[in-house]
């Protein structure tokens, strides 16, 4: 899911938060409008230092202007939390908006990528008075790619299991349900949902098949308040869609 991007970490996290059971690493930088930036990189690498393999990274790019706030996601090789069977997306949710609470952040614009576009779905449904904006790049989704993501959850519970002897093998077999194998459009939360969102949301478009062009074509068209960039990856591409970034957020940011 990263393949050709720069592989140099810019990031160095410092920082725990505890949360119930959970260890959450996460860094919080400059001053200004908050950003909660969600990494790529799937369930086994969802990290803040992935940023750095991004064509747009919204850590440097925004640097400056804005509060940025980045984390490793639950169990992705850095933060730890245990796995039971009734763990889904509203896990991650919570751990994103208790981060936020502990920095005393009530509201927030969010970037995220891959993974991140269904995190920010997610907030977007438990959470809507929380966030200002949302900027979701190449969404992952469903479209006749579900034994994708079974693998990919399949690839990071082999890497992940030894460090979890509180799961047995229906609490793995749960989660791996409850994340994937649903029929909803960007996995998180339900088809109906995004029609309802009141948030305004700028969809940067996926092309392969972690993140479907349609999926993120058909969840421009069905938010009310989104936008879709189509050309934003390549290195004669970036300077346009950073302009876009930039204006969408300045613009809801309050």
């Amino acid at each position: 899911m990263l393949a050709g991007w720069l592989s140099t970490p810019i990031i160095v996290l410092m920082k725990t938060l505890v949360v119930g059971d959970a260890r959450i690493l996460y860094d919080d930088s400059g001053s200004g409008p908050a950003v909660l930036c969600l990494a790529p990189g799937g369930l086994s690498a969802s990290r803040a230092e992935v940023w750095s393999r991004s064509p747009w990274n919204p850590v440097e790019r925004l640097a400056g202007q804005y509060r940025i706030v980045v984390m490793d996601q639950r169990n992705t090789g850095t933060s730890w939390a245990p796995i039971k069977a009734d763990d889904g997306w509203g896990n991650y949710a919570n751990d994103q908006l208790a981060l936020m609470d502990h920095l005393g952040i009530e509201t927030f614009s969010v970037v995220g990528m891959c993974i991140g576009g269904a995190f920010i779905a997610r907030l977007l449904a438990d959470a809507p008075t929380r966030v200002n904006a949302a900027v979701a790049m190449q969404p992952v989704g469903l479209d006749g790619n579900r034994d994708v993501f079974l693998r990919l959850f399949d690839d990071w519970r082999a890497g992940a299991e030894s460090g979890h002897p509180e799961a047995g093998p229906d609490d793995w077999n749960s989660l791996r349900h409850s994340l994937f194998g649903t029929d909803r459009l960007v996995w998180s939360v339900d088809d109906e949902a995004l029609s309802g969102f009141d948030r305004p949301l700028l969809v940067l478009q996926g092309d392969d098949e972690y993140h479907p062009r349609t999926v993120s074509r058909r969840m421009a068209e069905l938010v009310p308040k989104a936008a879709l960039v189509e050309r934003w990856k390549k290195p004669d591409e970036v300077a346009s869609a950073d302009e876009v970034i930039r204006g969408f957020l300045s613009e809801h940011t309050r």
